[in-house]
């Protein structure tokens, strides 16, 4: 069982972040001053229109176990797209509504845009308490009630609140304490995400960022990947030195080795391996019924996810109706940093409305593989859908080190699903690939075996390089080759002695008219002796026999040797010769090769090769111009 939401051993707090939404003037922003002491309208243009513009933030402590940060995100319809970036990361949303107008058009929008997301639990706070008589008090919390039964967000009742009396604000604290003790665990142990949504420079300290911890922690000195890579040189949380980042928290980072010119809103900075900019996700996406037309193929959205706000292209869809559900792929026109299970909003082109939204399911979606041929799904478990992608990427494989990204799984937790994945995968240190497609391999590599075997019966086999070379294009990871082979062996379909393979059982053979000329073969090399015939030589004398490879056989069984790669000679002809060497060298000490020549009545033709593989095999040795013997020599360098 995990532990409370952002609680460690060495840190009791829990952690979560609180976002406003609602139509514009309803009290946001006074809200979450009456709230926390701070105001969130940072801008002066913010003071004069009266209106949140950006993002504000503010810490709430929640008694002293619970440390809540706020984002107030703006309610103009014209900066929903702020509002989305402020979206992104909340656990807990306060929907508020004012008691003198009730339910409006962009709060329809924001409370879309907060199911879409996925936020799981939620308070609707009716502000302005002190504008209306308690019938009309009635009234909209029976409005609130009846439009929040039907969403699929975990409402808590609503809070009725007046900052200018305080009424209601005692009962929203215990209520958010309350939601608090309840969230899931947001895991420090995850790979580390912040979303960027500012960027600005300050002297002394460099490039800032500032966004809400997705997920992990960070600290001070680690290394962290913004599309290059630069180092914390400190982090701040509403204002206060921190040594650590962790999720839940309202996170700013001091960077050095970026410039502020580098980076923007949509940005990410993550640490640990597998995260890449993608700009192909397939996803389950869902319309809203308020959207004027289908997504279809070819149609042009807005896609908000984490920060981030780009232009995509619906291709290979097909029509998803409004308040209809289907799957889809959107080619994106800036890459974005995405995450298996991560929650994102469309929103029209133009004119711009939010229109539905949905989860990624493949946030490296294989452009070969058209949509309507996958199997993946919104439903899926993390070891099916790692089944599924084993069998898309074939003998490929796939990254162990990529799975915590494309499933959307914490890294402690790979293992786990590798495991549920059960007799579907087959794993190595580095790779987990489809069991089938690496026993169809191994079937497929056993018939090039069988191939090989008819095309050189006198070989041993095939080279090992050569047969994992057969395997592919393009040529999968070296652990999966050791796999194919693996299973060939263990199935009994392959044989690997050394660095040759071959299929199991089987043995070079002779047929009768190969026997009657490796005899003749062996006659020849025994009558010539000390002259011996090159390949080419002997395969003019035997035309249309497979010479090399009687030789090789014959090598093999004993009765010849290879002199060199172009030369073989019977066996007992090179003993022979071995002898006579010793025995002239031991006489003269030093020998020439034209000394040796007339001692012996052979050429140069015949004689360097034999002297040459003596040296290869210790009998002698090159003294100058001449030989001596390799083991009288060792023994004047011993003495």
């Amino acid at each position: 069982m995990g532990a409370p939401f952002g609680h460690s051993h060495s840190d009791p707090l829990r952690r979560f972040v609180i976002g406003t939404a609602g139509h514009i003037d309803h009290g946001k922003t006074a809200l979450v001053k009456a709230l926390t002491g701070v105001d969130t309208d940072r801008w002066e243009e913010e003071k004069r229109r009266g209106i949140t513009i950006d993002l504000g933030f503010a810490p709430l402590p929640l008694g002293d176990a619970i440390q809540a940060s706020v984002v107030d995100v703006p309610g103009h319809e014209g900066f929903v797209r702020n509002m989305l970036a402020g979206a992104t990361g909340i656990d807990v949303a306060l929907l508020v509504i004012a008691a003198d107008e009730g339910i409006m058009p962009q709060t329809e929008e924001h409370l879309a845009i907060v199911e879409l997301l996925g936020v799981r639990r939620g308070i609707p706070v009716i502000t302005k308490r002190d504008l209306v008589d308690g019938e009309w008090l009635d009234l909209v919390r029976g409005e609130v009630s009846t439009r929040l039964a039907a969403s699929r967000v975990r409402w808590d009742p609503a809070v009725a609140t007046s900052v200018i009396t305080g009424e209601g604000m005692p009962e929203l604290r215990e209520a958010l304490a309350r939601v608090a003790s309840d969230l899931v665990e947001r895991p420090s142990d995850d790979l580390f995400r912040l979303p960027i949504d500012r960027v600005f420079a300050v002297a002394g300290a460099g490039t800032v960022v500032t966004g809400s911890t997705w997920s992990g922690s960070v600290a001070v000195g680690d290394a962290v990947r913004l599309g290059r890579e630069g180092r914390v040189r400190s982090i701040e949380v509403h204002g206060e030195t921190a040594a650590r980042a962790v999720p839940g928290r309202r996170t700013a980072l001091a960077l050095v080795g970026v410039d502020k010119s580098e980076l923007a809103r949509g940005h990410v900075a993550v640490t640990g391996p597998g995260w890449q900019a993608t700009t192909l996700i397939d996803v389950a996406a869902e319309l809203l019924p308020t959207a004027r037309k289908p997504l279809a193929s070819r149609t042009r959205v807005r896609v908000h996810l984490g920060t981030a706000e780009v232009l995509a292209r619906a291709v290979q869809t097909s029509a998803i109706a409004p308040g209809q559900r289907g799957l889809a792929r959107l080619m994106l026109e800036t890459p974005v940093v995405a995450r298996g299970g991560d929650r994102f909003v469309l929103r029209s082109f133009s004119p711009v409305t939010t229109i539905g939204g949905g989860v990624v399911l493949d946030p490296f979606a294989p452009p070969r593989t058209r949509l309507r041929r996958r199997r993946v799904a919104a439903e899926q478990a993390p070891a099916e859908r790692l089944g599924i992608l084993a069998v898309e990427a074939g003998l490929m494989g796939l990254g162990i080190d990529t799975l915590a990204v494309r499933l959307g799984v914490s890294p402690d937790r790979v293992t786990a699903v590798i495991a549920e994945a059960g007799e579907n995968v087959l794993a190595s240190a580095e790779t987990v690939v489809d069991r089938q497609a690496v026993i169809a391999e191994a079937g497929r590599l056993a018939e090039v075996l069988r191939r090989y075997h008819e095309e050189h019966p006198l070989d041993p086999g095939m080279s090992l390089q050569a047969l994992r070379a057969a395997v592919g294009p393009p040529a999968p990871p070296s652990a999966v080759l050791d796999a194919v082979l693996d299973v060939g062996v263990k199935g009994g379909q392959v044989e690997v002695a050394g660095s040759v393979a071959r299929r199991a059982r089987w043995r070079p053979a002779l047929d009768a008219r190969a026997t009657d000329a490796s005899d003749k073969l062996a006659r020849r090399l025994a009558d010539a002796r000390w002259q011996v015939p090159t390949v080419a030589e002997l395969e003019r004398e035997f035309p249309g026999a497979p010479v090399r490879a009687l030789l090789s056989h014959l090598a093999r069984t004993g009765g010849a040797e290879p002199i060199d790669a172009e030369r073989y000679a019977a066996k007992g002809a090179l003993a022979e010769f071995r002898a006579a060497l010793e025995a002239a060298l031991a006489e003269l000490g030093t020998a020439t090769p034209a000394e040796l020549r007339d001692r012996f009545g052979l050429t140069r033709k015949y004689l360097i090769p034999l002297l040459e593989w003596a040296d290869r095999h210790g009998v002698t040795r090159r003294a100058g111009d001449a030989r001596v013997l390799a083991r009288l020599t060792a023994g004047k360098g011993g003495s």
